[in-house]
This record gives structure tokens, C-alpha cells and sequence, in this order.
């Protein structure tokens, strides 16, 4: 079984980010990048699959600069077999990367795409869906276990109300959750063998994908930035601030 595995460069999850002088954008200059923490998820859940023995072969894809390649051949470090890099300068909506992610799988004819279920940049949270629209294509979202039973993939997902199974034929797409497993640390002799690991560099016009601006970015600004707490005296004042300064009772 060939499990296809989108990754996205994005900024480390555990640097603060800040807005650049124009508004226009985050400002990324100097900053640590890595693989989208929902992404390395996926990836994870693809090498324990292949461990088992379910999956043969994992394919990692980006869509990005050429500065993404680090984040593929990280992927590869962690146990994928080769990887496959869309080079693009534009940030794309979405829908233009669930399409051009649909042509990789028409390609590669994956029986499972896993995806993160969002990137911690745009939080969108709609690539795998839009994807498995255009694939015509089963989908479990949110999944927090992954099981594959034959010819079925059974998916315990995540909803508000608890946990959801869902069973479904191959091929399918799966979006990860937080709760699917833990990835682990990619070892100095998986780094330098993942140096030597196939990785095909395509453009969006090689692949023959028409893109258009599904939306554009006005403004970009920070949050507003936590007030001070105040000490009061006495129950009777905080029901008083309550009532007519904060107006939530």
C-alpha cells in the first residue's frame, strides 16, 4: 500500500511570530521553520503503518519555495521513502493546493493520503476536504486512531458529542488530529541517509494545473494586546464593574 503525505513549511510552533512593518504579512525573516506540527502527525502515522507491514511505500509531497525541500527531507529523516516538491513563491488558497495535491495522487494512485488537519499559519482547515471533493474520494477528518482492515480503513474520529468510527474502502484521505500519536525525533543516521533519498522538484505548469486567486490577504495585524487585571475590595464592586464597565451581566 502507498500512502501519499502532504507536509507544509511553516514557522516553528514555538516562536513568537510578529506582523512586518506594511501589514501585509507575518514576518518571517530569521525564523525557525519547520514541518506543520499536524503534518509530522500524518507522517508519523504513515511510518508506524509501514512498520506494521501495511504500507510499502511513503510518499511525502510540499508545495512551496525551494526552501521546503528541508522540510521534505526531514520527513524523509523520519521514515518516508522519497519525496516530491511543487516549487511555487506564490501562498496559495487552499483550493489551488487541493488541486494540485488532487494531480500528485492521479499520479501516484496512493490507496491513502493522509493529511494534517489544518496548518498552524492560515488554520483553515479545508485542504484535505477540498481534496477529497475533487478526488471523488472517502474521507475521515479529526482522526484520532487509524486502523486498516483489508481493503477497509476503519477511522475513530473526533466530534463534539465523543468519538466517531467510521469505516470506509481504499482509497481514502485522512485528516490527523492531535490525539493520533506522538512523532518521534529524527536520528542522526536517518538525517544522512535522507540526503541521499530521491526528491523529484516540479513546477504548477508542469503539472498542468490552472490556478486562480480564490482570495487575497487586505490587511494583516496583531491581536490586541491583554489589559492588566484591577484587585477589588469587595463582591458588591466586582458585581458593579461587571454590570456597568465589562457589561456581561
Amino acid at each position: 500500500m502507498k500512502v501519499l503525505v502532504p507536509v507544509k513549511r511553516v514557522v516553528d510552533a514555538n516562536v513568537k511570530v510578529r506582523v512586518n512593518a506594511d501589514n501585509t504579512n507575518v514576518d518571517t525573516a530569521n525564523l525557525k521553520m519547520a514541518i506543520n506540527p499536524f503534518c509530522e502527525i500524518a507522517v508519523e502515522e504513515a511510518v508506524r503503518l509501514k512498520e506494521a507491514g501495511i504500507a510499502t511505500e511513503i510518499v511525502v509531497a510540499s508545495i512551496g519555495p525551494k526552501a521546503s525541500q528541508e522540510q521534505l527531507r526531514t520527513a524523509m529523516a523520519l521514515g518516508a521513502d522519497r519525496g516530491i516538491h511543487v516549487e511555487t513563491e506564490e501562498e496559495l488558497a487552499p483550493l489551488s493546493i487541493a488541486k494540485i495535491l488532487n494531480v500528485i495522487q492521479a499520479n501516484e494512485q496512493a490507496q491513502l493520503i493522509m493529511l494534517g488537519k489544518q496548518s498552524i499559519d492560515g488554520d483553515n482547515n479545508q485542504t484535505g476536504q477540498m481534496l477529497a471533493a475533487l478526488a471523488g474520494l472517502p474521507q475521515a477528518t479529526f482522526a484520532s486512531e487509524v486502523k486498516v482492515e483489508g481493503e477497509q480503513l476503519v477511522v475513530t474520529r473526533e466530534i463534539d458529542g465523543g468519538l466517531q468510527t467510521l469505516k470506509m474502502p481504499l482509497p481514502a484521505i485522512v485528516t490527523t488530529d492531535l490525539r493520533l500519536n506522538e512523532p518521534r525525533y529524527a536520528k542522526l543516521p536517518n538525517i544522512m541517509k535522507a540526503k541521499r533519498k530521491p526528491l523529484d522538484t516540479v513546477t504548477v505548469d508542469s503539472l498542468g494545473v490552472t490556478l486562480k486567486q480564490h482570495q487575497k490577504v487586505l490587511k494583516v495585524t496583531p491581536p490586541a494586546e491583554r489589559q492588566a487585571g484591577i484587585m477589588v475590595a469587595s463582591v458588591e464592586e466586582l458585581v458593579e464593574k461587571l454590570k456597568n464597565e465589562a457589561k456581561v451581566i
